[in-house]
């Protein structure tokens, strides 16, 4: 397995990997599949002033991560939120946890303080991931979303970069 920066020319790979996500899941609160031109403009945005890595395996993108501001008001600068999505094959494997790991380092390097998962739930597989790089649960958001007739609450994770 190959992690490197992600680039505008990775856009389909990981806009087929989120639309699983989209179409079937409640893990994310999208609810139309986004298109490549679309995902590539959201990784050149990201990419301006946070990160967005992939994970290869021969290649071929099977899984991304990264973290943008999570507010946008000055006093929340030094604090990011993070995201990640793996292909549903690469589930299980410890490609989440490296990939995530290094998405960690990256922030701490840039300088931030502060990093937030947020985690629509239930979840079980995100809550072990993050739990197991060292985030702690902050708080819960009960009934702030709804996808396929139901209400979901959200958890917050956060992560202290220092």
């Amino acid at each position: 397995m190959i992690i490197r920066r992600a680039t505008p020319n990775d856009a389909t790979e990981i806009a087929a990997i989120y639309a699983e996500y989209v179409r079937d899941t409640i893990v994310t609160f999208e609810t139309q599949v986004v298109s490549p031109e679309a995902m590539a403009e959201r990784i050149r945005e990201k990419l301006a002033g946070h990160e967005w890595l992939v994970a290869t395996i021969a290649d071929r993108i099977v899984g991304y991560a990264y973290f943008g501001s999570f507010r946008p008001r000055v006093a929340y600068a030094h604090t990011v939120e993070s995201t990640i999505y793996l292909s549903r094959e690469a589930i299980g494997k410890g490609i989440g946890r490296a990939l995530y790991a290094m998405l960690i380092d990256s922030a701490r390097a840039l300088g931030f303080r502060e990093m937030l998962g947020v985690i629509a739930l239930p979840n079980p597989a995100s809550v072990r991931l993050h739990e197991a790089l060292g985030f702690r649960r902050a708080g819960l958001l009960s009934r702030v979303g709804s996808k396929f007739g139901r209400s979901i609450d959200v958890g917050l994770w956060q992560r202290s970069l220092e």
